[in-house]
């Protein structure tokens, strides 16, 4: 076997780096700024070595895996958990209704204001780009979509990571506990068992998330080592509105959601889901990143934990505004530029309606982005075969469409929470850390 040994000398660069960040973990430098400081670390490494990235890679990679493997066992106790939890609180149709309306609005917002955008800069009018045919991905129809939707086989799904069909089995699970709980508390049990594994998984996940700004330096090291300029260069335009938009989505839009809906601090909001975003952007992987969003949401904004894991799970295949919302526009509108289609103000309003249906109808299946593109160039009767355009730049887009997805997902889950009274005030200003630094003083005193 020939040895590279440029991803020899990568390797023993990157734990070299990991050595600094565990030293600073030491020396009890915040979590966030160890994490900025790893993307550094990625940027630097990716930039030396480049393509040499195997070895380094592998770190990030068993992080991923990691933190997908306890995706569907946190979910399905956590949804059962969570409606067994609910009972008498508030109503589980009011929580399941008002979570899709947030996390549709998301979706519309980012669609709208990429339609905006994407007009008024004229992208894709003059872009000279040939590109081959290539054959459409299968995009399923209504009734797929909808039966896809519902189990069928647990373990199969179990190993495809599909979440909403896991969502459902939990809910039926749930539901028929708290029917014979009334009857028959011989089945209680069963609950402390649920409530038990629940507390167990969230503690495992709690660990694999303190190695994050390790995950963060290898994984950003692949994303710029495995770029090659002369593929990013024509299509810098498009990966630099993608970005800024992302950046609107995720800084603008959701602060003014926080703020005019929920009537919450939305710089509080960003500066506390931030560890759930990086993890996004680092592992482009919205259900990969669900324990340390569903943490977050409970630890640090005063989530209702029920809440944040039923209405954070739902975000993780449903109203994705980075890549439901965004991408599929930015690339229809590019499109119909590029080609010199004429397309009327109706029509648009049209895309934007056919974003939000597609964004329910490919819930759960795999490699969204793109698939959600295919389903809405085909329903808005675009060439297929142009989505091929943006293959080079779609793995560093996705970054910031996860991103945005996750942190969509956390706004949709916190005004749920507050519209229903089940967002606790004082963990989300943070005024209980204060009353415990304050309760030491005394202490010490």
């Amino acid at each position: 076997m020939e040895i590279n040994v440029l991803e020899i000398v990568a390797l023993i660069s990157a734990l070299a780096l990991f050595g600094v960040l565990y030293f600073l973990k030491r020396k009890h430098v915040d979590f966030g700024i160890r994490t900025l400081i790893a993307t550094a670390f990625g940027v630097l490494l990716g930039l030396i070595f480049k393509e040499n990235y195997k070895y380094v890679a592998a770190f990030g990679t068993v992080y991923v895996n990691a933190l997908q493997a306890f995706v569907v066992p946190l979910l399905l106790f956590s949804v059962i958990a969570s409606i067994t939890n609910l009972g008498d609180q508030v109503k589980l149709h009011k929580v399941g209704l008002k979570s899709v309306l947030f996390l549709l609005l998301n979706t519309f917002t980012a669609a709208v204001i990429t339609l905006v955008a994407a007009l008024l800069l004229g992208l894709g009018k003059g872009f000279q780009y040939t590109v081959e045919a290539t054959e459409a991905r299968e995009v399923p129809t209504a009734v797929e979509a909808i039966v896809g939707l519902f189990p069928r086989n647990l373990i199969n799904e179990w190993g495809s990571n599909t979440v909403v069909p896991i969502l459902i089995f939990g809910l039926v699970v749930a539901l028929a506990y708290n029917k014979a709980v009334r009857k028959d508390e011989s089945v209680k049990p069963f609950k402390a068992f649920v409530d038990a594994a629940n507390t167990v998984l969230g503690k495992a996940v709690s660990f694999i998330v303190s190695f994050t700004p390790y995950a963060v330096t290898a994984l950003i090291s692949r994303a710029v080592g495995r770029s090659k300029l002369e593929d990013l260069l024509p299509l810098l335009s498009v990966l630099v509105v993608a970005y800024v938009l992302a950046a609107i989505q995720l800084f603008g839009i959701e602060s003014i959601l926080i703020a005019a809906i929920g009537k919450l601090n939305p710089v509080t909001f960003l500066k506390k889901i931030a560890p759930a975003g990086i993890v996004a952007f680092t592992s482009q992987s919205s259900v990969g990143t669900l324990p340390v969003t569903v943490s977050k949401l409970k630890e640090d904004l005063g989530v209702d934990g029920d809440v944040a894991a039923f209405t954070a799970g739902l975000g993780a295949n449903l109203g994705m505004p980075g890549c439901a919302g965004i991408w599929p526009v930015l690339l229809a509108v590019f499109t119909i530029n590029q080609q010199g289609i004429s397309y009327s103000a109706g029509q648009y309003v049209l895309l934007i309606a056919l974003t939000l249906l597609v964004s329910i109808g490919t819930v759960g299946v795999p490699g969204t982005a793109t698939i959600t593109a295919t389903a809405l160039f085909t329903a808005a009767g675009l060439p297929v075969e142009l989505i091929v355009l943006f293959s080079p730049i779609s793995s560093i887009v996705d970054m910031a469409r996860t991103a945005t997805n996750v942190v969509g997902a956390a706004t949709a889950t916190v005004l749920t929470a507050e519209t229903e009274g089940l967002l606790d005030h004082e963990i989300y200003n943070g005024k209980v850390t204060e009353n415990v630094a304050e309760a030491k003083k005394v202490s010490a005193a």
